[in-house]
């Protein structure tokens, strides 16, 4: 589901940001799920500021609602622009149990959001260097959401204007796939790790 206003911003800056970026989309078109297949949790690799804006302008038929640092809604105009699109705060470093509440409840009402597997940015660094985290994983196990695997792919690991990025949009990953099993024990490491390593065999496969 898209709010009115993301559709708009959407159909102006589409086109204008993938030529900044020099965009490269695969897989968006064949694998995005459509509104009637329900909800699911995109899930990139994360290396920039920009990666939220890379997976909007590569992605169609939903809006992604990210969590969004907390400070930024306080920046005058820039705070209000980042709500209207759909992002929401979270406090860095703690566990901030009403952004989780609030990403649950989300897709619970039909609407995707989008997660980093790694937490927080891991700049410069090659992808199989980066610590994965079990947010998603908790998410997904909570909801039964599906996940849609997006790799992102710059030189050097950072980003610059007019700069290639490569975006690769793999096949939705049924939550049911994983074989979640409640009573065992470091499920949500195990599951985190997959959709990780799924995102980073969408980047070596199709380079």
């Amino acid at each position: 589901m898209k709010s009115a206003f993301y559709a708009i911003f959407h159909f102006l800056f589409f086109w204008p940001i993938r030529l900044i970026f020099l965009m490269h989309v695969k897989g968006s078109l064949q694998n995005e799920p459509r509104r009637k297949q329900g909800p699911y949790i995109v899930c990139a690799n994360h290396q920039s500021v920009i990666d939220p804006v890379l997976i909007c302008a590569a992605t169609h038929r939903q809006q992604p609602h990210f969590m969004a640092k907390e400070e930024l809604f306080r920046v005058p105009v820039m705070g209000r622009l980042v709500r209207w699109l759909g992002a929401f705060p979270v406090a860095r470093g703690k566990n901030d149990v009403g952004a989780i509440k609030k990403t649950i409840r989300l897709l619970e009402n039909g609407y995707s959001v989008g997660m980093f597997p790694q937490g927080t940015r891991c700049a410069g660094k090659e992808l199989r260097d980066c610590p994965v985290k079990t947010g998603v994983a908790m998410i997904a196990a909570r909801t039964g959401a599906q996940i849609l695997p997006v790799y992102l792919g710059m030189k050097n690991h950072t980003w610059k204007f007019f700069r290639p990025v490569r975006v690769v949009v793999g096949k939705p990953i049924p939550f049911e796939s994983f074989g979640y099993d409640p009573e065992k024990p470091g499920e949500y490491a195990r599951i985190a790790a997959e959709v990780y390593d799924a995102i980073c065999r969408l980047g070596e496969e199709t380079k």
